[in-house]
């Protein structure tokens, strides 16, 4: 256990709590002041950016769905290009297939050796493992800070979509998806 976990244990009281609480601020700002806290501020336990969008910025829609003026930066998050779509029906801004399960992971959960509570594990761990999925969410969620960002997608399973998994990777959160 760290000092300021200690610390926290030791507290008996709200005003020790609230009088140990003020000296770890003063630790905080000291260390900020050193440089020092930055970096571990910056990160989160996923090794992400702290930085999270609102949830009204990380909107899904189907690859199908007409294009709206609400959509914001349209981004197709399916590894291989959606059949009977046309690139101008698309209206794409970006491609983005780093952030999309592996081929291997994808045949798997289709073929359906994989049940889904494991298929969103499987792929969380991806987009935390893999470097460029890591990038790729990273400048989704950069996307996201600035406005509306809409995952699109081929599926017609909308609940059991690879996508919804990228989305609380956007923003930073993890549901219970099953």
């Amino acid at each position: 256990m760290n000092e300021a976990a200690l610390w926290l244990a030791e507290a008996d009281s709200p005003t020790a709590l609230k009088d140990t609480m003020g000296a770890l601020q003063c630790m905080l700002g000291s260390l900020r002041a050193d440089g020092i806290a930055s970096a571990a501020e910056a990160s989160s336990v996923d090794g992400m950016s702290e930085r999270h969008p609102s949830s009204d910025n990380v909107v899904l829609k189907g690859i199908r769905e007409e294009p709206g003026p609400d959509d914001g930066t349209r981004v197709l998050v399916d590894r291989l290009w959606p059949r009977g779509v046309s690139k101008e029906r698309a209206d794409l801004d970006e491609w983005a297939k780093d952030a999309t399960p592996t081929t291997e992971l994808r045949r798997t959960f289709h073929s359906g050796e994989m049940p889904w509570p494991q298929f969103v594990d499987a792929y969380r761990a991806e987009l935390t493992e893999r470097p460029e999925a890591r990038a790729a969410v990273e400048r989704l969620r950069d996307e996201a800070l600035k406005g509306r960002v809409t995952l699109l997608f081929a599926g017609h399973d909308h609940l059991h979509s690879h996508a919804r998994v990228l989305r609380e990777a956007i923003l930073g959160v993890e549901e219970d998806l099953s």
